[in-house]
């Protein structure tokens, strides 16, 4: 989303807030409920509501949840037109072009209005009153003393609005998008001062990743549309002012909302080959693009969400195979394995609720037997059901050696955006650093939590009392320094002034674009 004046950004907020707000279904009286009824309403939500994603349990979401937010939508996607609700009135008309191509919503009703007036009866009836609170853990404490934190502000900008953050090794610069279409090169001590910034590139849409490949330009991916959107608009170009002579320029467009890419030789044949999340919101793809040709494109899934793909040689053949994350809906993490000749076969290892709100996940060796784990963070509230959900938090999944994954640790925190694994005070063991976007103010400096491992799957939290003045959609953990030790550094996203207006009522004041923070153990 690009950087708004004000009164755009409240208009984007009431735009926004349109689709999760519409008239709730006219529900059955609890008290009338019979249990053969009760019973009735569950199979058909087993039916209709379990039909295309894992079922949603009703004690995932408290009762006016399910009955104002995400019924009301699922309705819509079942074909019932419902009083007071239009399906496209509230879009802008080339979303509502896109959509309407896409024939999202039914034109014939796929069960009758009194088989959904059961499904409603069964959520409202078997739903906690008020949403679950989330278990006890180790309290939190509020000071950092292995890091030093220091504010870094770019372009003067009163409302920061960070898409991307990436460390360049080879230059030691880090990359910041931002959504206002820019992307900011600044020098890897990220000291504030005239040395710090050191480019500035005005892009068409908002930058949402970046790789460095060896003896070429970055290739940098901008997503289109950072809002919900069906349109297509993304773009993964060659970052290059000039093209030099004898390099090949990439410039592939007309990309559906991609998120993030990875790039490998995934058929053999020498060349790099690039696997792209297109996100999307009602359609996507994950999808792979031989030698970043876009004449040879493959597609691995034709559904929304694809968040995160990770290469790597998960069975040990010594084929490069690929995991990616689903968060719409269908939210699962997927290995594809490489069969050779650019076939692969796919096997899901984890499969989520729809309200899972699956943010991010990355791979890591938390217990050293030689095969990757997967950390993985759920707390995406950017749906239907906006509300504190008590599953929300940080996950560690570790591996059989067979790439079937189980639960092994979980960290509770409402909104989890990020998490990433490093060895940060040098011990020998991975601890982490995480994220918190999709949450409440209450709490603004639980906007950054660090695990430090004690062993054995035990976490200390901390956080600083300096991460209250943002909300970090965005974290990178680098050497910036280059003394020897993993440092972070935060980027902050507001989506509206009201959100900066409550920090502003707890008494914060400065609202930098980037928190960094340096490692002292050295």
């Amino acid at each position: 989303m690009p950087l708004l004046k004000t009164g755009l950004v409240i208009g984007l907020f009431f735009w926004i807030a349109s689709f999760c707000f519409v008239e709730p279904t006219p529900p059955i009286r609890t008290k009338e409920i019979r249990k053969d009824s009760a019973d009735s309403g569950r199979q058909l939500a087993l039916r209709y509501c379990g039909n295309c994603h894992l079922f949603p349990e009703p004690e995932l979401l408290d009762k006016k949840t399910w009955v104002t937010g995400v019924l009301p939508n699922m309705a819509l996607r079942l074909g019932l037109r419902l009083p007071g609700q239009d399906t496209l009135q509230p879009l802008p008309p080339a979303e509502e072009k896109a959509i309407s191509e896409l024939r999202v919503y039914p034109e014939t009703p796929v069960l009758s209005r009194n088989e959904w007036q059961k499904i409603v009866a069964y959520y409202e009836n078997k739903a906690p009153a008020e949403p679950l609170a989330q278990k006890p853990y180790q309290p939190i404490t509020n000071g950092l003393a292995q890091f030093k934190a220091k504010e870094i502000a770019i372009g003067g900008k009163q409302v920061p609005q960070t898409t991307l953050l990436k460390f360049d090794q080879r230059t030691a610069q880090l990359y910041v998008g931002d959504a206002q279409n820019a992307l900011y090169v600044l020098d890897g001590r990220l000291a504030p001062g005239d040395d710090l910034m050191k480019d500035t590139w005005w892009i068409d849409t908002p930058p949402t990743d970046i790789d460095f490949p060896d003896n070429a330009a970055p290739r940098l991916l901008t997503i289109g549309i950072f809002n919900p959107s069906d349109q297509k608009l993304g773009r993964l170009m060659t970052l290059e002012r000039a093209a030099k002579p004898g390099s090949s320029v990439i410039n592939i467009r007309d990309l559906p909302r991609p998120v993030q890419f990875a790039s490998g030789d995934l058929n053999g044949d020498g060349k790099d080959d690039a696997v792209v999340c297109g996100f999307g919101n009602n359609a996507g793809k994950l999808f792979w693009l031989d030698g970043f040709d876009p004449a040879k494109e493959h597609v691995l899934k034709a559904l929304p969400g694809a968040r995160k793909v990770q290469i790597a040689d998960f069975n040990g053949d010594k084929k490069p195979d690929i995991m990616v994350l689903m968060a719409q809906a269908r939210e699962e993490v997927t290995i594809f394995y490489n069969q050779g000749n650019g076939r692969f076969r796919e096997k899901t290892v984890l499969r989520f609720s729809p309200v899972f709100g699956s943010s991010y996940f990355e791979l890591a060796d938390f217990n050293k037997d030689g095969f990757q784990d997967i950390l993985l963070t759920n707390g995406d509230n950017w749906d239907y059901s906006s509300t504190n959900k008590n599953y929300h938090g940080v996950r560690i999944y570790l591996n059989d050696r067979k790439d079937n994954f189980k639960e092994t640790w979980f960290y509770p925190l409402y909104g989890a955006s990020k998490a990433v694994a490093r060895d940060f005070d040098n011990d020998g063991d991975l601890d982490i650093a995480a994220t918190s976007f999709y949450s409440t103010l209450a709490q603004p400096e639980q906007g950054f939590v660090y695990l430090s491992n004690e062993g054995k799957f035990t976490f200390k939290p901390f956080t600083t009392p300096e991460a209250a003045s943002g909300k970090w959609l965005t974290l990178e953990a680098a050497d910036f320094d280059r003394d020897g030790d993993v440092d972070i550094a935060l980027g902050s996203y507001f989506h509206t002034v009201g959100e900066m207006t409550q920090l502003l009522f707890k008494g914060i004041t400065s609202f930098p674009q980037l928190l960094v923070l340096e490692n002292q153990k050295k």
